[in-house]
């Protein structure tokens, strides 16, 4: 094992190399994530379906158990015992390993995410974290990149012509949205100096203005949770699942379980990319500790499950109160909003860190290439208004209204 000690000496927990109580307590941090992670996916349906209503003035799910707190749980029991269909003309293989695909990158990810400091059981000291690899950011990207192949694989294997389109918008909205996340990825590691979640947590540890939201100075950060709510196909980026235009999109022809997993990698991507959001730009689990002994070690968990869920209810709050947006308006968005705000602003931070006259320097090249840029836009958007590259084919019809005859006054009076 001494060619993994690099790989492993960020975690406390290997400094003294392997045993059976190492890899017993790697086993517990596994099946606790993993545990942990399913509930929360039931929980934040459940959450989702009530703060809706709330914001609906309905109800919600009130019937299985106490506040419709089961209804989760007794839906996917139902699901799971439903007919499973496949197409006749689906490519049977990936049409039954896409669901997979999705579900398990999901899981994958949250691996490297601190949900708390530091613990000491049986001897061993280690991280509330299950992995912290050097190349955890890395990790990170491959992971959102893969995710989205369940999708496109999924639509691509039912043999339908909704679930391809569908497949199709994903792709094209994967490439359109990573890139901008990637960028803003990278300005917390331009500051931080590591690839490491946990380091990028400590980094933020000392005070509040330590975050690197304040940091960056927001922008990065919202640019961060625009790509995040696209990478997640969550409202109102849901383009490759519309129903009024493709009955379901990529799963249209999924049934049973296998649609269940859909909507379980779903919402433990949302679960997950809130809790990463929260690492990368809100200090994890850093918050006030009292000083209360044996029991210091939950507060700083206590502090990361509040801040997700504040970003978990932003999510819901986001598919409440806004609409979906036509593909032409997601595709401006990533092209020409995200992508060139985050190349510009990680030019600029990247001169900051060289030093604060390259800073300056970059940010006035900056601001001088985005009007070049905006004014190319609406040289471009005047174009296309004027110059159509498909002929007008027919004309307004008139309404009704606008084919009655004029009303015109006499000598007597209005007719």
């Amino acid at each position: 094992m001494t060619h993994l000690a690099p790989l492993l000496a960020t975690d406390p927990l290997y400094g003294k190399g392997m045993g059976w109580v190492v890899l017993a307590i790697v086993a517990v941090k596994v099946l606790v994530v993993f545990g942990a992670l399913m509930v929360s996916v039931m929980l934040m349906i459940w959450f989702e379906r009530k703060v809706i209503s709330d914001m609906q003035s309905r109800i919600g799910p009130n019937r299985a158990g106490p506040f419709g707190i089961a209804q989760t749980l007794a839906d996917g029991i139902k699901l799971f015992f439903k007919e499973d269909l496949i197409p006749d003309k689906a490519d049977r293989f990936v049409f039954k390993l896409a669901p997979y695909l999705t579900i398990i990158p999901a899981f994958l990810a949250f691996a490297i995410v601190p949900i708390g400091g530091e613990v000491t059981l049986f001897g061993h000291t280690f991280e509330l974290q299950l992995a912290d690899p050097p190349m955890g950011i890395l990790f990170l990207l491959a992971m959102s990149g893969i995710a989205v192949y369940g999708v496109m694989l999924a639509g691509w294997s039912s043999g339908s012509k909704y679930p391809l389109l569908g497949s199709v918008r994903a792709s094209a909205q994967m490439i359109s949205y990573e890139a901008a996340l990637g960028m803003t990825v990278v300005m917390v590691v331009l500051i931080t100096g590591s690839l490491s979640t946990r380091t990028i947590v400590n980094a933020q540890a000392d005070h509040l203005w330590q975050w690197n939201a304040i940091r960056l100075a927001v922008v990065p950060f919202l640019i961060f949770f625009i790509a995040v709510v696209a990478e997640t196909n969550r409202p109102p980026f849901d383009l490759v699942e519309a129903d009024q235009e493709l009955v379901g999109g990529f799963h249209t022809e999924y049934s049973s379980i296998r649609f269940a997993l859909f909507f379980l990698a779903e919402f433990m991507n949302t679960i997950t990319m809130s809790a990463i959001t929260v690492t990368l730009f809100f200090g994890g689990p850093d918050g006030p500790v009292p000083h209360i002994p044996h029991i210091q070690w939950i507060f700083p968990i206590l502090w990361f499950l509040g801040k997700t869920i504040v970003f978990l209810f932003v999510f819901v709050w986001l598919r409440a109160a806004l609409p979906r947006l036509r593909y032409d308006q997601l595709m401006d968005l990533g092209w020409k909003r995200l992508i060139p705000l985050s190349l510009g602003w990680l030019l600029i931070v990247a001169g900051f860190v060289v030093d604060g006259w390259w800073g300056v320097a970059m940010a006035a090249a900056v601001v001088v290439g985005g009007a070049l840029l905006s004014r190319a836009f609406s040289v471009g958007a005047e174009r296309e208004a004027t110059q159509a590259v498909v002929p007008q084919v027919g004309v307004r019809l008139w309404t009704r209204a606008e084919q009655q005859p004029p009303v015109t006054p006499t000598e007597g009076g209005d007719r």
